[in-house]
């Protein structure tokens, strides 16, 4: 498909997201409530499914709650710790906004000055589409003033929305109930900052109709992790460095320990270089709860490890060892040894049996990479090479004319001579 084809189908689909979701939702809705009286009086089937969608509202809204600190939002919370059931059938829409917390240092939210809302959606171009899945989809979108961001938003053709209108015949109830996940992604996002965490822009959230929200982001690119293969070793180490460095983030975070629940390279993206975690909808911030050791098991395909159950009922580190095993099994398996210079093989090969039989924790492992990247660095991984040559880094720039020559007095320029062909003039 030609480049303008494809940035018509992106426009097409943003289109159909942006402008007939409210009046496709509000049309079914209508439809469902037009049908569900005989008599005057609402069949018993629809009830017991409307108080299980409300249900699952609800233990959605509670899994967002620990992550705020807003007052306005700990209200709606019942003297039981519950959320009121006593709502009317049309008003059990999200109820938590995302655009009045107050300030990061205080424990509570705030977007940046640099903050993308809706206004600036207004003239957007769409692109491409970057990638869809069960919830979601991302779209890459050129703003009116030039900038390339990514949109993510809920995905009304994925899985999560099928299943839901499926079991609930609510295309309104469901579609705020699969945004729920988005929402609790935005939130995570602005509380958990970090150089290997995708940045967080934005976020236009439409506080009528369907209760839509996108969240926007700095433009990635989804991890090729064939291509990351072929790269360099010291490419694949960065990224390596780069997870270790999240990871150690992410077990002192200011929500505690967060555990990636669906830890797979497609929750990551690269961005100049960089590796940066995308998704982060399945994290969990809360330590399991435990009676034995036996409570505190780690499965995983080939391996099991179990943790002890600490004195105060919590398999305290399991989230942490959750992390480091799956960093192990999906990137430093392919991504360290191969091709790893002979004199830091033996670091590499602690590191991989450290993390491979969780002998380490993420401190250990970070400071294991950390000193080998002060050796890679400063070259005294290098055998027999006088300190003349190790004291800077040398590169190799292959040209074949010589119209753009910078002059360097640091530099060494060598001309390659060729047999001129009979008959050629030079």
């Amino acid at each position: 498909m030609s480049t303008m084809g494809s940035s018509l189908c992106a426009a097409a689909l943003l289109a159909f997201l942006v402008f007939s979701l409210r009046l496709f939702v509000n049309s079914c809705h209508f439809r469902v409530h037009k049908g569900i009286f005989t008599n005057g009086t609402i069949e018993d089937g629809f009830v017991m499914e409307r108080n299980r969608l409300v249900h699952e509202l609800n233990e959605r809204r509670k899994e967002i709650l620990p992550f705020l600190i807003s007052s306005g939002v700990k209200r709606l919370l019942d003297e039981s710790g519950h959320f009121g059931q006593h709502q009317s059938f049309e008003s059990n829409h999200l109820d938590i906004s995302l655009e009045n917390e107050s300030d990061v240092s205080s424990g509570s939210i705030r977007m940046n000055k640099d903050h993308i809302g809706c206004d600036q959606l207004v003239d957007m171009k769409a692109v491409d589409i970057l990638g869809s899945g069960y919830t979601k989809i991302v779209l890459k979108v050129v703003l009116s003033e030039g900038q390339s961001v990514a949109l993510k938003t809920v995905y009304d053709q994925g899985t999560d929305m099928g299943r839901c209108l499926e079991d609930f015949k609510d295309p309104l109830g469901c579609h705020e109930l699969v945004s729920f996940k988005l929402k609790k992604e935005i939130v995570l996002l602005q509380r958990l900052q970090h150089p290997n965490i995708i940045k967080l822009r934005g976020h236009c959230e439409d506080s009528v109709g369907a209760g839509g929200i996108t969240a926007i982001l700095e433009q990635g690119f989804p991890l090729q992790m064939i291509q990351l293969l072929q790269s360099p070793w010291e490419e694949r180490f960065r990224v390596c460095l780069g997870l270790v460095r999240l990871l150690h983030y992410l077990s002192h975070s200011p929500l505690g320990s967060v555990a990636l629940l669906d830890f797979q390279p497609r929750q990551f993206v690269m961005v100049s270089g960089e590796l940066k975690l995308t998704d982060l909808d399945d994290a969990s911030v809360t330590e399991p709860a435990c009676q034995t050791d036996q409570d505190c098991i780690l499965q995983f395909p080939l391996r099991n490890f179990s943790l002890p159950c600490s004195a105060q009922g919590v398999c305290e580190g399991l989230n942490e060892m959750r992390n480091l095993y799956n960093a192990y099994r999906y990137f430093f398996t392919y991504l360290l040894p191969h091709q790893a210079p002979p004199a830091l093989r033996h670091l590499v090969d602690h590191i991989m049996n450290s993390t491979g039989e969780l002998k380490g924790d993420v401190n250990d492992t970070l400071e294991a990479f950390e000193d080998m990247l002060h050796l890679y660095k400063s070259g005294l991984h290098l055998d027999n090479m006088p300190p003349s040559i190790i004291r800077g880094r040398l590169l190799a720039s292959f040209q074949s004319g010589f119209s753009h020559l910078v002059t360097d007095g640091n530099s060494e320029v060598y001309l390659k001579k060729t047999k001129a062909s009979p008959g050629t003039t030079v």
